[in-house]
């Protein structure tokens, strides 16, 4: 972002952002782009989320931002109203009072290269990386290293179990943990990973040729079916968890505007808030005495 001798204003960073996640590259169902915020307003402070929800807007107006950057976008689907008696509408009012800005990077992000998957794959130090997924010739998303999921190589081969227990230590830590599926003394060498709901992508996963695939929201019946199948082991981890990496990225790409603080948001917008593992089964054989 090139800003000489004046505060970058929203347009200024819209433009970088575009720049590197173009609206033309997500989805046609998608929802990017600015949607809130006067263009000639000045940009101090950003906060990069992954969820615009009541928290993360309140953790907005108490750090006092003039931007949100999220991953998910706040309306998806066709609204006939953004009266403040619903759930929306309460957060639109609360940021066009506040003078807050918003901003979507969604499925533009998840192809772009460096992209959503790209900081997934910097957790587990994957190297050798290429698209799990690339879009169709014609799509403007196409080319370069573009698309969804990244596969590369562990530093290291592990077992499935490993890996699993790997994933939960370099993850954020969410209620829902990380769970997997398949032999757990598989060895892993190879690893696709997809931040967001990936369970589309289990049959690129077996094309790839990999050991093993890391995403969230897996399916009973489409992991079954595809372990019966012969297919990747498959390793589950909550949504927000493997999209928050790449928060991280985002900051430091708004960052380089001069007079622009960044700050990202650590809020576990996961809805799942509670785990229990099933009890340990004493197997020994109870002693029988008199």
């Amino acid at each position: 972002m090139s800003v000489c001798g004046s505060t970058p204003t929203v347009t200024d960073v819209v433009a970088e952002l575009e720049r590197r996640y173009p609206p033309v590259w997500a989805e046609e169902w998608d929802r990017v782009g600015l949607v809130l915020g006067e263009p000639a307003a000045p940009v101090r402070r950003v906060l990069c989320v992954v969820d615009v929800v009541p928290e993360t807007v309140a953790e907005a107006l108490a750090a006092g931002v003039d931007m949100i950057v999220s991953h998910h976008p706040l309306l998806l689907r066709g609204v006939s109203s953004v009266a403040p008696t619903t759930f929306k509408g309460r957060i639109v009012h609360q940021l066009i009072r506040a003078g807050v800005a918003l901003y979507v990077a969604h499925t533009n992000a998840d192809v772009a290269s460096p992209g959503v998957s790209d900081a997934l794959a910097a957790r587990f130090g994957l190297t050798g990386l290429r698209p799990l997924h690339r879009p169709p010739a014609g799509s403007p998303a196409h080319g370069d290293d573009r698309g969804v999921g990244r596969v590369g190589e562990l530093p290291r081969p592990m077992t499935l179990a490993e890996l699993t227990r790997h994933a939960a230590a370099v993850l954020p830590v969410t209620s829902w943990g990380v769970r997997a599926a398949g032999d757990p003394g598989r060895m892993v060498r190879t690893l696709a990973v997809s931040g967001g709901s990936g369970d589309s992508f289990l049959g690129a996963a077996t094309a790839a040729g990999v050991d093993a695939f890391l995403t969230a929201d897996l399916r009973h019946h489409p992991a079954g079916e595809h372990l019966a199948a012969d297919g990747p082991a498959l390793i589950d981890a909550a949504h927000w968890a493997t999209e928050r990496p790449w928060l991280d990225d985002l900051a430091a790409l708004l960052r380089e505007a001069p007079g622009v603080e960044t700050l990202v948001s650590d809020l576990d917008t996961d809805p799942w808030t509670v785990h229990a593992a099933a009890p340990v089964v004493d197997d020994k054989e109870p002693d029988r005495e008199g």
